[in-house]
């Protein structure tokens, strides 16, 4: 049976419980389930299905088992190793200790941005299928890149940094 990601949109530890999460995912049919950090990070094996219909079922479930839900971008964990393992930040210089992150998208974009995309030590490198790949440096100015990301691909996303995304492949 394959094994899936489900990438909940603003999850946090103080607005949703890691085991009721699972609860409602294990309620929904689907097996193996686990949660990885506290950050709405799901791992579960399930039937073959398209990745739209088992978001549709997840956030149904969370609905019907909590009484609210998060926007839910589903992968395949195979196809999210394979974008690991083309290292899909190898090919640029970023700058030392710059942080790495990965953006889900739920539809290709309507809008073909010219990549990268630059402002204030955060940038959209490049834009792979349903992955957005950037990079940036903390500072004081705040979450840039998330704005910048929101500004370009709209509120339908969600972002995890690769090494939380190294984590749910191991899961």
């Amino acid at each position: 049976m394959p094994r899936y990601l489900a990438l909940l949109r603003g999850v946090s530890p103080t607005n949703a419980s890691m085991p009721e999460l699972r609860r409602c995912f294990e309620e929904a049919g689907f097996t193996q389930v686990r949660t990885v950090l506290a950050s709405g990070n799901v791992v579960f094996d399930a039937r073959s299905a398209a990745s739209e219909a088992l978001a549709r079922r997840a956030e149904k479930a969370m609905q019907d088992g909590q009484g609210r839900s998060f926007d839910t971008i589903v992968r395949p964990l195979a196809a999210l190793q394979a974008v690991i393992d083309a290292d899909p930040f190898g090919g640029f210089a970023l700058a030392p200790g710059a942080k790495r992150v990965i953006t889900f998208l739920r539809s290709v974009p309507e809008e073909t941005l010219t990549l990268p995309i630059e402002r204030d030590g955060a940038s959209i490198l490049a834009r792979q299928g349903l992955e957005v790949f950037s990079a940036y440096v903390v500072s004081e100015k705040g979450p840039v890149f998330m704005h910048l990301l929101e500004r370009c691909f709209g509120k339908s996303i969600t972002t995890r940094t690769l090494d939380t995304v190294i984590k749910c492949l191991r899961a």
